[in-house]
Formats: structure tokens, C-alpha cells, sequence
């Protein structure tokens, strides 16, 4: 890609929108700590900052636009008390700029394009919603002069083969971070990220 020039990226956060299912009530209170900001949008950030460096200097929105969500099953208004705009925009510490905005809910349009210009080349990573820490993604990819997207395989390595019939589903996710705390501990390798990772990203 060359030097990394930018990156926009735009998240669906599902549970946060007018319509939230009867198991999902939890997230609109911030008390139970599952907000949009501390779960799609976090898991986001923190793997924006793991293909990109650490940000520098940000400046950052958290707004509450609906008031409450009716409750798919019943038809009951239930109160939004958690943000469901989330907005994000600077420089890392590379010097590429950086905007994110996450909403709550689903788009009718797409619910999560993140896109990674560069010099050279440029990436755009797709998935039905906001939440990239469960997948499945597609990233596309393009260098050169007049090349225009195309579709880049995963690697054979990263694939797993028991999991082969969940491949679109949050399982193959959750069992491919087990295999890789496995290997971490079998190899002395550190490739899973530890509790000292998430508490500086928290």
C-alpha cells in the first residue's frame, strides 16, 4: 500500500437502533457496560489500531439520538439511555487521518464499509454489520496505476477446517481466538491479545 494515508470506516451497531430485540434491552442502559461505544465500536477501534498504529490525537463524539427503542416481540417502548451516534476523527500516530462513525441499529444501505488508502494501493474491508470481532468480512483490495478492487483470499493459515460449517457464523470467530490462545501457549508465542492489551485500550 505504500504509506497509509487514511482510513474512513462507517459500523451498523444493530442492538442500539428503533427496534431492539427482547434479549437485547441490556445494551441501552450504560450501567450494564455493553454500549455501542465499549462493544462493536471498541472491538473496531482496537483492531483499527492494531493494522494501523495508535492514535495521536483524536476528537471524539458520543451522542444520544434516540430516546427509546421499541421492543421487537411486544411492541413495549423501552428507554435508549446509551449513545447511539458515536463519532470519531484525527491523526495517528503514523500521521494518516482518521474518521469513524458508528450508529446504532442497521442501515438500509451498507452497515460496514472500512476503507485504508494508501500511497500505492488501497484496501476496503465489508461485513454485514458493525461488529468486526464476529464477522465474516471481505476485504478487497488494489495497487498500481488503474487497478480497480478485487476480492483478496485468506490464506490457507487461517483457516480452520473443524469449523468449516460456521464459517459465516460468531463461532468460527470465538473458535479461532481459542485456537490461537492454544498455539500461544503451546509455541511461547503472543499472538492473542492479554489482559494487558485490553486494559490499555480500555
Amino acid at each position: 500500500m505504500g504509506d497509509v494515508l487514511s482510513t474512513t470506516l462507517v459500523g451498523s451497531g444493530l442492538a442500539y437502533g428503533g427496534t431492539v430485540d427482547q434479549s437485547n434491552i441490556y445494551p441501552l442502559d450504560p450501567a450494564n457496560g455493553a454500549t455501542l461505544l465499549t462493544i462493536p465500536f471498541g472491538h473496531t477501534v482496537d483492531a483499527l489500531t492494531m493494522v494501523l498504529w495508535e492514535s495521536a490525537d483524536l476528537d471524539a463524539r458520543a451522542v444520544t439520538r434516540r430516546t427509546s427503542a421499541r421492543v421487537a416481540q411486544t411492541g413495549e417502548e423501552v428507554p435508549m439511555r446509551t449513545a447511539d451516534q458515536i463519532a470519531v476523527q484525527g491523526v495517528l500516530e503514523s500521521g494518516a487521518v482518521v474518521s469513524a462513525h458508528y450508529r446504532g441499529g442497521l442501515s438500509r444501505g451498507t452497515n460496514f464499509p472500512w476503507e485504508i488508502n494508501g500511497t500505492e494501493g488501497d484496501i476496503r474491508i465489508t461485513g454485514p454489520n458493525g461488529h468486526l470481532q464476529v464477522g465474516p468480512i471481505t476485504l478487497h483490495g488494489a495497487r498500481g496505476e488503474g487497478g480497480e478492487l478485487a476480492e483478496l483470499p485468506l490464506p490457507a493459515a487461517y483457516e480452520l477446517p473443524a469449523l468449516a460449517d460456521a464459517r459465516t457464523s460468531p463461532a468460527y470467530t470465538v473458535g479461532h481466538a481459542y485456537a490461537g490462545i492454544r498455539e500461544d501457549l503451546d509455541q511461547g508465542t503472543h499472538r492473542i491479545a492479554d489482559f494487558t492489551h485490553a486494559h490499555r485500550r480500555q
